[in-house]
């Protein structure tokens, strides 16, 4: 049986709203509980909410710039804490693959005392983040922007149709900033290329999360392309890292030769993913 996309663009959007505006508000407790990808799903809600309203601009009356800029705020100070977890997850378990002997005890004494510092930073600015007033100031707004959004006539438009323009849209902005990436040289311009490349990707996948089954494969596609892109952005950041912790020893030399490796298979990787993402969104139905 054929999956078609019912009802209007207002439709889903308001169902996106309600949805991840449930989701962020629900896992305050958990957040807070310190429990296992809590701070990683809340970050994501943060971030599928503030897509949500930039995709939907033209379907939303009045100016939505500030509540996306919380939300931005709010994923900042969510994301130091699960920075800190990948990188010391990643950092911590090559550490343990390095020859014994030399000096491998003594790089991951040092990183594992890095990664408890780093830890506990993280973890006091998003406590402090979910105690402020402003925190409370953007469930309110996000809430009662969920309960009764103010659309504008466009969106009420078959939902398929305005999707479709939609996800078009976001697949052909992260076409240019591949482009982008491509023409630029190889170092930091490359790097932050690149990185704008996936945050685009993020959004494009997002936004066909929320066309649901009819845009799956579109969403499939968007979410291998971001996920090449994150596996070089983790490398980076995690080299930086490196840079600034290393003394020269052998054990971060090791480890620095790594994450420059990573770095090299995720670009040779990414014209095999972006080959099957170049295509161009069909019609949803």
């Amino acid at each position: 049986m054929a999956h078609r996309i019912d009802g209007s663009a207002g439709d889903i959007l308001a169902a996106r709203l309600r949805t991840q505006t449930a989701a962020l508000a629900a896992l305050e407790p958990d957040v807070r509980a310190d429990r296992p990808d809590a701070v990683h799903r809340m970050r994501v809600a943060a971030r599928r909410l503030r897509s949500a309203l930039r995709t939907h601009r033209r379907h939303l009356r009045g100016d939505h710039t500030a509540t996306e800029d919380e939300l931005r705020w709010l994923g900042r100070a969510l994301g130091r804490a699960r920075d800190a977890e990948v990188l010391g997850t990643r950092l911590l378990t090559q550490a343990r693959e390095l020859p014994p002997g030399g000096d491998r005890d003594r790089v991951l004494a040092e990183l594992t005392a890095w990664n408890a510092r780093e830890t506990r930073e993280a973890r006091a600015r998003t406590l402090a983040a979910l105690d402020s007033e402003r925190f409370r100031r953007l469930l309110a707004a996000l809430t009662a922007l969920a309960a009764d959004p103010p659309l504008r006539p466009r969106a009420a438009k078959p939902a398929r149709t305005e999707l479709t323009r939609t996800l078009r849209r976001e697949h052909r902005r992260t076409a240019e900033r591949l482009a982008a990436a491509r023409r630029a040289p190889d170092g930091p311009e490359l790097e932050h290329a690149l990185h704008d490349a996936r945050k685009a990707a993020k959004r494009a996948r997002y936004a066909g999360e929320s066309a649901g089954r009819p845009a799956r494969a579109f969403t499939r596609r968007m979410k291998a392309l971001q996920d090449v892109l994150g596996r070089h952005q983790d490398a980076a950041v995690a080299r930086d890292t490196l840079r600034t912790l290393s003394d020269g020893g052998f054990g971060y030399g090791v480890l620095y030769g790594r994450q420059s490796a990573e770095l090299g298979f995720a670009r040779e990787l990414l014209p095999q993913v972006w080959e099957q993402a170049a295509r161009r969104p069909g019609k949803l139905r």
